[in-house]
């Protein structure tokens, strides 16, 4: 009988490492989650590191977020986590290690090119809180 996890709205998810690996430093390893899933119509998943994942394993994830489509839905479509490491550790088959939600994909939409946008300036980028 298929397990059936009901979430609330805005939850993260978390995933699980799938088998034992030994990280080593500046290494890429591509993690296995051990799930694969079909997502619906007009949905992606976005996966992320957990907020503890840096601190515990001294990785981090390079494609940060991770984007699964509405596609990727085959019987071998497991999935991974491609991690590079920044030290000798080690990660445990069921470790947490990343977190996912689904979202619905962007609407449609239209750019139109102009030579001014015409509002006022915050002051560029990294100014956010600066006077």
């Amino acid at each position: 009988m298929p397990r059936i996890q009901k979430l609330d709205v805005g939850d993260w998810i978390d995933l699980r490492a799938a088998k034992d690996i030994q990280l080593w430093p500046f290494r890429l390893v591509k993690l296995p989650l051990g799930v694969a899933m079909e997502l619906p119509d007009g949905y992606e998943a976005y996966a992320a590191p957990r907020g503890s994942t840096f601190k515990n394993y001294r990785v981090i994830q390079v494609n940060s977020p991770g984007v699964v489509d509405e596609s990727y839905k085959g019987d071998n479509d497991q999935w991974f986590i491609p991690l590079l490491s920044f030290g000798f550790r080690k990660i445990k088959k069921g470790d947490r290690i990343c977190q996912f939600r689904i979202q619905q994909k962007q609407p449609p939409i239209e750019f139109e090119e102009v030579e001014h946008l015409g509002n006022p300036d915050r002051g560029g980028y990294g100014s956010t809180g600066k006077k």
